[in-house]
């Protein structure tokens, strides 16, 4: 099992920048693939970015392309998010799958551990 635990969400205003991120613990070697996604009131889960297990071939959703960058450093992913806009209000939630990401890495239902969230509201 893998234990996921995020953090960093908070209030900003448009145009301001934050970054969150995500420990991992348990069976961590056999994570293949990592991914941030992010769920609006009413709306549906929908992934952010995505990360290889060794922090290689990055990859975005169009939305947040070009202003959100996913990294990780040893058993930490991140996601720094800039230009923020308002329509980036959400619970992000950091998950992991044993897969490699070459496989629909943008579904949620292929991840199977995810983190309890961490509330970004812009402002």
């Amino acid at each position: 099992h893998v234990q996921l635990v995020e953090s960093g969400g908070e209030s900003v205003q448009a145009g301001g920048s934050l970054r969150l991120s995500c420990v991992a613990s348990g069976a961590t070697q056999d994570i293949g693939c990592m991914a941030w996604f992010r769920q609006a009131p009413g709306k549906e889960r929908e992934a952010v970015a995505i990360i290889r297990a060794d922090g290689a071939y990055p990859d975005y959703d169009d939305d947040i392309k070009g202003r959100f960058t996913i990294s990780r450093d040893g058993d930490t992913l991140y996601l720094q998010m800039d230009s923020l806009k308002t329509e980036d209000s959400a619970m992000y939630y950091c998950a992991t799958r044993r897969e490699s990401c070459a496989d629909s890495p943008f579904r949620s239902e292929s991840y199977t551990y995810w983190g309890q969230g961490t509330q970004v509201t812009v402002s």
